[in-house]
């Protein structure tokens, strides 16, 4: 409940979440069928990098930042398009620093990319911040904004009406237990929406458990599930976030492609020391066969 994502909004952790929730988006709109976006831990929808808070930290210079102008190779361009074209269609007019003053959280990015007839759900518990994320998609039919712990979400708000979707789960970790919680809310969500696209997102930092949480991830028998991580720095003399990692469940045929050439780039381009690394593997599965969504 203490934390405020505009400290962190546009930060290279945003970069690496963002760009592969709109490749997600991208490729569930290859069938005419509509899908529904479910965010459980929504925030405001919508960040000002010109806002004291943005400029105390300035962590956007560092991701978002060092990615919008830079002249990119064709086949990372193609993969960043969706997420960096929605970037830019939130600055048309640019701004003093980089041309940058606005930034599109998880829920503002999937409607962003959306056809009339997708739907987004967004769950924040926070009691401004949902009434600054409700006020955002006031009078959005397409929208539903709800004050809910989305951890509940999990369970009440799956399987989606329109049986297809993704699930972005994307907690603060602001105490202790989040990874387990991770495991547990995807068992649940897994059983009561098994065809669903689920992507998770967790930080990499010193002392983290990592190596438990994806053997505990593996032990659930999901059929497919891959692994992509990115790490800026060492962690060795600092407290706060060296990196940060997702986990897609029935990942689109085509990401473990996209990761294997996006990441990379994002390694060499937002490092911040020479400990910079990056990773995409299968936790657990492999490629299936190439077919549609």
């Amino acid at each position: 409940m203490n934390y405020r994502h505009i400290y962190h909004a546009g930060n290279f952790a945003d970069v690496l979440k963002h760009a592969v929730l709109a490749r997600l988006v991208t490729y569930l709109k290859q069938k005419d069928k509509a899908f529904r976006v479910l965010d459980t831990h929504a925030g405001i929808g919508l960040y000002d990098l010109s806002s004291e808070e943005a400029q105390k930290t300035g962590e956007w210079r560092e991701g978002i930042g060092r990615l919008i102008d830079a002249e990119l190779p064709a086949p990372v361009a193609a993969i960043l398009e969706p997420y960096l074209s929605a970037v830019r269609d939130l600055n048309p007019e640019g701004g003093p620093e980089g041309g940058l003053t606005h930034y599109p959280g998880s829920p503002k990015l999937a409607r962003m990319l959306f056809r009339p007839q997708d739907r987004l759900s967004a769950m924040e518990l926070h009691p401004d911040d949902y009434e600054i994320l409700h006020r955002l998609f006031d009078g959005d039919f397409q929208s539903r904004i709800t004050r809910l712990d989305g951890w509940l979400a999990l369970g009440a708000h799956l399987p989606p009406k329109e049986k297809r979707g993704l699930v972005l789960v994307d907690p603060p970790f602001e105490v202790e237990g989040e990874y387990e919680r991770l495991v547990d809310g995807l068992a649940k969500a897994y059983r009561r929406f098994s065809s669903g696209i689920f992507c998770l997102w967790y930080p990499l930092k010193k002392g983290a458990p990592i190596k438990d949480f994806h053997e505990a991830l593996k032990a659930l028998e999901i059929t497919k599930m891959l692994c992509a991580e990115l790490s800026v720095r060492s962690d060795r003399h600092i407290t706060g976030l060296a990196g940060s990692g997702l986990i897609v469940v029935n990942p689109p045929y085509t990401l473990k492609g996209e990761l294997d050439t996006l990441l990379p780039f994002l390694k060499t381009r937002l490092a911040q020391d020479r400990f910079a690394s990056a990773r995409c593997f299968w936790l657990r599965g492999e490629a299936p066969l190439n077919r549609g969504p």
